[in-house]
C-alpha cells in the first residue's frame, strides 16, 4: 500500500471519497491500523488520558510526542501520520511553532503536525509552519488545549453566534496556509457549513457526516478507554471487556497451578541429558 499524500487526499475530496482518520499511539496498534487500510493517523496529544494515565492533555511533552510519533511509524511506515502539537508547544511564539514541528518531522518522520485553536495566534503559527515546509492541520471546535477558555470538554457551536464563530475560524486557518482542517464537537450544521465553504480537507470527530472525512480515538471506539465515552462514539468492539476475562483466566490459572502445563507450555529436553543433568546436580 502505497503512502497517501496530499494530493491523494485533495482527489478524495474532489471524488466525494472519505478519508478514513484514527488515533494510535503506539508501535502495534498502528500496525494493525495500517493492516486495516485506514488513510490517515493521528498521533494526538490524548495519548496523555489513554497511555500515560493523566487527566487531561495538558502535561503531555514533546519529547512524550516524538517517541510515540516514532513508534505509531515504526507500525505503519505507509501510512500518513499526524503529529499533534501539545500545550505550550507553539503557543509562546513562531519560532518555538517551527522548532518544535520540526522536531516531529525530523525525529519521528510525520508528514503532517497538527494545533489547536483559531484566531490571529494560531493563522501565525500556521503561517509560519507551513513557511518551513511543513504540512499542517487546524484543529477547531471543542479543542481540549483551551478547555479553560470554552468552559469544558462540551459540545461547542450550539448558539448562531458560536457556529459562526467556529465558521471563521476555519476561514481563517485555510488563509494562512493549513492544508486540512479537522473539527471536533460541533452541530452537524455546523460541520456542513464548514465543509461546503472550504478549499481543503475538512475532517471530523463529532461534527456530523458532512465533512470530508472522520476521526475516531481507536480506544473509545474498540471499548478500551472507558472512563467516559463521548457522545459521538460508535463501540465498533470490546476489547476493554475481552482483555479484563483473559487477565482474570490467567490469574485463576496460575494461583490453582493450571498454568502452565509443562507438556504444553515448557520446552523439552532430551531424557538421556536430563539424566546426565541430574547426574551433575547431584555430584
Amino acid at each position: 500500500m502505497a503512502k497517501k499524500t496530499i494530493n491523494d487526499f485533495t482527489q478524495m475530496v474532489e471524488k466525494g471519497e472519505k478519508i478514513v482518520y484514527l488515533t494510535a499511539y503506539d508501535y502495534l496498534t498502528a500496525k494493525m491500523q495500517e493492516k486495516a487500510g485506514v488513510d490517515m493517523i493521528l498521533v494526538g496529544d490524548s495519548l496523555g488520558m489513554v497511555s500515560l494515565g493523566y487527566d487531561t492533555t495538558f502535561p503531555v511533552t514533546m519529547d512524550d510526542m516524538v517517541r510515540h510519533c516514532q513508534a505509531v511509524r515504526r507500525g505503519a511506515p505507509n501510512t500518513f501520520i499526524v503529529g499533534d502539537m501539545p500545550y505550550m508547544s507553539y503557543q509562546k511564539s513562531d519560532e518555538e511553532a517551527v522548532a518544535n514541528a520540526g522536531r516531529l518531522v525530523k525525529e519521528a518522520l510525520v508528514d503532517c503536525i497538527k494545533l489547536e485553536g483559531g484566531g490571529e495566534m494560531i493563522a501565525s503559527r500556521v503561517r509560519a509552519i507551513q513557511q518551513a515546509g511543513i504540512l499542517v492541520m487546524g484543529h477547531i471546535g471543542l479543542t481540549p488545549q483551551f478547555m479553560g477558555q470554552i468552559g469544558g470538554y462540551k459540545a461547542q457551536g450550539r448558539s448562531a453566534a458560536a457556529a459562526m464563530k467556529i465558521v471563521d475560524q476555519a476561514r481563517v486557518i485555510e488563509e494562512a496556509g493549513a492544508f486540512s482542517i479537522l473539527v471536533e464537537g460541533v452541530p452537524p450544521a455546523v460541520g456542513k457549513a464548514i465543509t461546503e465553504k472550504a478549499g481543503i480537507p475538512i475532517l471530523g470527530i463529532g461534527a456530523g457526516s458532512y465533512t470530508h472525512g472522520q476521526l475516531l480515538i481507536y480506544a473509545d471506539m474498540v471499548g478500551m478507554y472507558d472512563n467516559f465515552t463521548p457522545k459521538f462514539v460508535k463501540k465498533y468492539a470490546n476489547v476493554g471487556e475481552v482483555l479484563v476475562k483473559a487477565f482474570e483466566e490467567y490469574t485463576r490459572e496460575v494461583r490453582q497451578g493450571q498454568f502452565p502445563i509443562d507438556t504444553e507450555h515448557a520446552y523439552k529436553m532430551n531424557d538421556e541429558e536430563v539424566k546426565e543433568f541430574l547426574t551433575a546436580l547431584g555430584k
